[in-house]
């Protein structure tokens, strides 16, 4: 599990992926889902070191 104190560093995603961390939010909804659907969990974002998409997944 990741946290705020990790924010800068590389880290590995649960699926292989390492990219730097950005942020970290505890109680991020999804605004892509429909809001009856929203559910609060902690989410990590991460950025690939060479640069590209972030991508996010739990915290």
């Amino acid at each position: 599990m990741v946290s705020t104190e990790d924010i800068g560093r590389r880290v590995e995603d649960g699926a292989g992926q390492v990219g730097v961390l950005r942020d970290v939010i505890p109680n991020y909804e999804d605004p892509a889902e429909l809001p009856g659907e929203r559910r609060k969990r902690p989410t990590a974002f991460l950025w690939p070191e060479g640069g590209g998409r972030e991508w996010a997944g739990p915290a």
